[in-house]
């Protein structure tokens, strides 16, 4: 689980990886969010468009048509390896899918469930990448547009430390979808792993910080658990600190925590600013 990046950190998360970006007219500020939610974000999901030409396609993705308004993914993967962003924030692109699906992404699992449910709003829980094809099981993947879909995956994946397992396609969310079609999201997983530096058969570290124990937290404790909470407090807006965070346990630390188990609802002894197991669940702080 993970708040939505700006902007300018998309922009930067992807030129970083080596993508060469474009950025066509207003996608900073387009987006659907006024229909819905957008985060917390969970994962990348992949596209092909049924489409030929790159400024025709580029431009449909960002305006839709009369039955779906765009923007219809967030950037559009083009034959030449080139990504053009089209929006940012809540897109019409992955629709209603699996919520066995999603819970499997959220845990990086091993292997996903068959999709066969069509519940949960995968537009508020997926970056979402359309790239030129025409599906048709013909239509060539040039070997730079493949190496741009792994590194716009991997860009993403290293943003919020998420392993492959945290790209799925189309196909894999919602029942009767067949995108991407040509090649197979297994190997395109095994780039991803292979381009985050990590063996996609091998042991994942836990995505999230194991809850520590309240003993854990007393002055003169220091460790990066607490710079690690103190970012994540200031991501949801409970953060207390003038300078930091950073990982001397403090009564600025505790004082944030305090505004995070407020937030949750609680109220008295209960939000005295030592973490609990359940708050720090719900906090979902990287694991380091």
């Amino acid at each position: 689980m993970a708040t939505p990046l700006s902007a300018s950190r998309f922009l930067e998360i992807l030129r970083n990886e080596g993508l060469e970006v474009h950025e066509y007219r207003d996608w900073r500020t387009h987006n659907r969010n006024h229909k819905g939610a957008w985060g917390p974000i969970n994962g990348v999901m992949i596209h092909h468009t049924v489409t030929r030409g790159t400024d025709a396609t580029v431009r449909l993705c960002y305006e839709g048509h009369s039955t779906l308004p765009g923007p219809l993914c967030h950037g559009v993967i083009a034959k030449d390896g080139a990504v053009h962003l089209v929006g940012n924030g809540r897109a019409n692109h992955a629709g209603l899918g699996d919520d066995d699906v999603l819970r499997a992404v959220v845990r990086e699992a091993p292997s996903l469930p068959r999709d066969n449910e069509a519940n949960t709003d995968g537009n508020a829980r997926f970056y979402g990448f359309e790239c030129i094809n025409m599906g048709d099981g013909e239509d060539l993947w040039p070997s730079a547009q493949l190496e741009a879909i792994e590194k716009a995956s991997a860009a993403i994946c290293r943003a919020y430390g998420w392993n492959e397992r945290s790209v799925i396609g189309h196909h894999e969310w919602q029942p009767g979808k067949v995108d991407p079609r040509g090649f197979r999201m297994i190997d395109m997983r095994r780039r991803v792993a292979d381009r985050l530096g990590r063996d996609p058969e091998g042991p994942t570290q836990p995505r999230y910080q194991p809850y520590p124990g309240a003993d854990f937290f007393h002055i003169g404790q220091t460790s990066r658990v607490i710079t690690h909470m103190g970012r994540r407090l200031v991501a949801e807006g409970c953060g207390r600190y003038r300078v930091g965070p950073g990982p001397h346990w403090t009564q600025v630390d505790r004082d944030s925590y305090a505004a995070w188990q407020r937030k949750l609802g609680y109220s008295g002894s209960d939000a005295d600013g030592i973490p609990g197991p359940t708050s720090w669940r719900k906090l979902a702080v990287p694991h380091i």
